[in-house]
């Protein structure tokens, strides 16, 4: 059984981890193109839109969609066209592998209480 076909705080804390991990995906790539002429490095949001669903109430009536959005960066071109600043990717890896770890500690912890209150049934 997934996590989010228990309720909608599982669907919240699944969603988001699929977020965290199509961000971390995109750094990677970003990192592993710092070279690349012509390069433009992309980001991924997933928030606005998680946060839209939650607050619309779709996760508490199950009909949430939250589709990220994969989009070029803004930022300056350096001489070969390429805009992959690493130290901002790098920056952003550290922030997603700390959100990667709370989410998948609260997944962790979610999954024990649900254990003790089916075992203390």
């Amino acid at each position: 059984m997934s996590l989010g076909a228990l309720d909608a705080v599982g669907q919240v804390l699944s969603t988001a981890l699929d977020g965290v991990s199509m961000s971390q995906n995109a750094i990677a790539n970003n990192i592993a193109n710092v070279d690349t002429p012509h390069y433009r490095a992309t980001t991924v949001d997933f928030q606005n839109a998680l946060k839209a669903a939650i607050d619309d109430g779709s996760y508490a009536k199950g009909s949430a969609t939250v589709k990220p959005q994969v989009s070029a960066e803004n930022t300056p071109v350096g001489a070969n066209g390429n805009n992959v600043d690493l130290s901002k990717e790098t920056l952003a890896g550290m922030q997603s592998q700390y959100q990667y770890q709370v989410l998948s500690r609260a997944i962790s912890d979610r999954f024990d209480r649900i254990y003790q209150s089916l075992s203390a049934s």
